[in-house]
């Protein structure tokens, strides 16, 4: 099967990050107009079986919409410079910063509290980006890397307890899912 073409390629990732992008706002928007923020609480809710369901959830509902336009920019951004090299990259950065980031809030979050927004995936790009400069030790990797960190680095005090209703479990976790991907790509 040949190649896609860059003109190919840069549609298909349009299309993805716009699809992802699309559903959380449509989903914040029915959230608000129809259920009255009902939706959060399908959000990861730490030791309870039924939280479980909120690691599906969790990245594509919002507390608000302050919470998702804060989310959005740095999602494309960043989800856009993993899917670069390889979509492969992006859909395994996703997967295992989803399934991590969950877990770990799900099993270290607060009690009584619940998680959601996709700052998880965003630490998660961040973790592989970041990830992928130290276990690959290439010039483009490292470059990109190194931009990354002086863009979004002011990011990473988001995994530390600094802010009230603020998941830095989230973060935290996520931005573990996204190293241990670029981990495991590296290696391939």
């Amino acid at each position: 099967m040949a190649k896609p073409n860059l003109l190919d390629r840069f549609s298909q990732q349009i299309t993805i990050l716009g699809g992802f992008v699309a559903l959380m706002w449509v989903l914040e928007i029915i959230d608000l107009v129809i259920f009255r923020g009902g939706l959060d609480g399908l959000g990861i809710h730490p030791r309870k079986l039924s939280g479980l369901w909120g690691i599906l959830f969790c990245p594509f509902l919002h507390g608000g919409m302050r919470h998702l336009i804060a989310n959005t920019a740095p999602f494309i951004t960043l989800g856009w410079l993993v899917m670069l090299r390889r979509m492969e990259d992006f859909w395994v950065a996703t997967i295992v910063s989803m399934g991590v980031g969950g877990l770990g809030v799900w099993i270290g979050g607060a009690s009584n509290s619940v998680h959601l927004g996709a700052s998880g995936l965003v630490f998660g790009y961040l973790g592989f980006l970041l990830g992928r400069a130290y276990f690959e030790r290439k010039l483009e990797s490292i470059a990109l890397g190194f931009l990354v960190l002086v863009v979004y680095g002011g990011l990473l005090w988001g995994v530390l307890p600094l802010q009230p209703y603020v998941s830095w479990e989230g973060h935290l976790f996520g931005l573990v899912g996204g190293a241990l991907a670029a981990r495991w790509q590296s290696q391939r």
